[in-house]
């Protein structure tokens, strides 16, 4: 729907140090949309999502948020415009509890607080139960949805990136993470997913990119890419 972008990313490239990552990157992401961003290991998918965050600087072009250029600001100045990330392999503080992950999360936000953490603990049970427990100690599973506990904590999150997040976990596991991310989207929350597990992203978006050495090769409906096994099997190395 035209005018419904809630992100946008205009002809960006970006380098570390002298190595040229992503090459002329355009994308959208529309409100409400859960849009997946998939390709083979090393295709740039973590750098689009560093360069939104402003972890790993832009050198040309311009990403917006709901309209307002977001490139340039200080990674904290982006999470108060309503993004949210949750990086691969988690980054949980393993030596402190999870609510004292959560309240370190919960610092920077507004607002009833305490209402929060209730929802939160009502949204992920296992957490509940393990309030006093070091975040080190958990299975990978329990990690990963503190994680994103913790992201939805702090500012209000409009936008949340999500990235790799069924990496190391068991079949049963991954399905109760994805259908957090479901539920999480019926409730508003527009969703930006980085995923190997293309078939599994692509059966949960909405749209989706595909990226190859850093550029956009594929720009459509994600049931669209779902059904074509020559992009599948050329490009995300699905047999």
């Amino acid at each position: 729907m035209p005018g419904n972008e809630l992100l946008t990313i205009n002809s960006i490239d970006t380098y570390y140090g002298q190595s040229h990552v992503l090459f002329d990157v355009s994308l959208a992401v529309d409100r409400g949309e859960i849009v997946a961003l998939v390709g083979r290991n090393g295709a740039g998918k973590t750098t689009t999502l560093r360069s939104i965050m402003c972890l790993t600087p832009i050198t040309s072009g311009r990403i917006k948020m709901d309209g307002e250029p977001i490139h340039g600001l200080k990674p904290y100045e982006v999470r108060k415009r309503g993004i949210s990330w949750v990086p691969e392999e988690r980054r949980v503080f393993g030596d402190l509890t999870v609510a004292e992950n959560l309240r370190l999360a919960a610092h920077t936000g507004e607002g009833d607080q305490q209402s929060r953490f209730k929802e939160i603990y009502e949204r992920f049970p296992r957490l509940d139960e393990r309030r006093d427990q070091k975040a080190g100690t958990m299975s990978g599973g329990e990690q990963q949805m503190l994680a994103i506990a913790r992201s939805l904590l702090g500012p209000e999150t409009d936008l949340l990136l999500l990235d790799e997040p069924s990496e190391g976990l068991a079949p049963q596991i991954v399905e109760d993470v994805m259908e957090i991310v479901r539920e999480l989207n019926e409730e508003g929350v527009t969703i930006l997913l980085v995923e190997q597990n293309a078939e599994m992203a692509l059966d949960l978006a909405d749209h989706a990119f595909v990226l190859e050495g850093g550029e956009v090769v594929y720009d459509a409906p994600a049931s669209d890419l779902l059904d074509d096994r020559t992009i599948l099997e050329t490009h995300l190395g699905v047999t």
